[in-house]
């Protein structure tokens, strides 16, 4: 499925709250994951920073914004952890959400590895108005999902000013590629696969992330990339 993506330089790095190990080995994750939004909430209150929350009124300033949290199907349900912590982060902030905005396919990235969560973008339909937003998640590997997030806020008319997630990969709160990326990966690849990149996923690669970018220059060649894309297609009849 091709999305709208813009080009994520510059963008603040993604407030974090709590370490992966915290978040996933606490007893209400699992319930909260497949949908249960009272056991979601128990597991924000526990493991929500408040020096994170600081940080996100530092980024957001005084200006008025609101928060669009994305709205996930997992495999065992709808994941309700990012509902949560929209709701403490409003009631925290004294903000508004905005659920209107919700994700209209199923992408499985949990567990999953990256040739998988780049194959199957998350995409997003609902109505977004010329505002500022907040946009939240539970969790960041490769920051696909978000970067398709800020493509569609954007390309609607929002503006999208921070991200923040209830945890992640360290390394993966910097979603804004190193300046050289897209370069780097022409330089490798060719511009042909951006072609071909772009044609069937949707953006350029100016648009991809810190973490994408790394994980297609690591990546052997163009047919291989071509190839694992197809294959992770394949595998659950979305197509090549």
């Amino acid at each position: 499925m091709k999305v709208p993506r813009t080009a994520l330089d510059g963008f603040p790095d993604v407030i974090m709250h709590a370490s992966e190990s915290a978040v996933k080995n606490h007893p209400n994750y699992p319930a909260a994951k497949a949908g249960d939004l009272t056991a979601a909430m128990q597991l924000v209150v526990d493991v929500m920073d408040r020096d994170a929350i600081e940080r996100i009124r530092q980024q957001m300033g005084v200006e008025r914004y609101r928060i669009i949290p994305i709205h996930a199907l997992e495999t065992d349900g709808v994941n309700e952890i990012p509902a949560a912590l929209a709701n403490w982060l409003a009631i925290e902030l004294g903000v508004t959400i905005n659920d209107d905005v919700v994700q209209i396919n199923t992408v499985g990235h949990t567990g999953s590895d990256g040739f998988h969560r780049l194959a199957h973008q998350a995409a997003f339909t609902g109505e977004v108005r010329a505002e500022r937003y907040l946009i939240v998640d539970d969790f960041v590997g490769q920051g696909g999902t978000l970067a398709n997030l800020i493509g569609y806020i954007h390309s609607n008319g929002g503006s999208v000013i921070a991200a923040s997630v209830l945890t992640g990969k360290p390394y993966s709160a910097t979603i804004a590629p190193d300046i050289d990326a897209a370069k780097r990966l022409r330089d490798k690849h060719g511009k042909s696969l951006e072609n071909w990149w772009q044609e069937n996923v949707g953006f350029a690669f100016d648009c991809l992330t810190r973490s994408e970018a790394r994980y297609l220059e690591k990546t052997k060649d163009a047919d291989t990339i071509r190839d694992r894309i197809a294959q992770a297609r394949s595998q659950d009849g979305a197509g090549a």
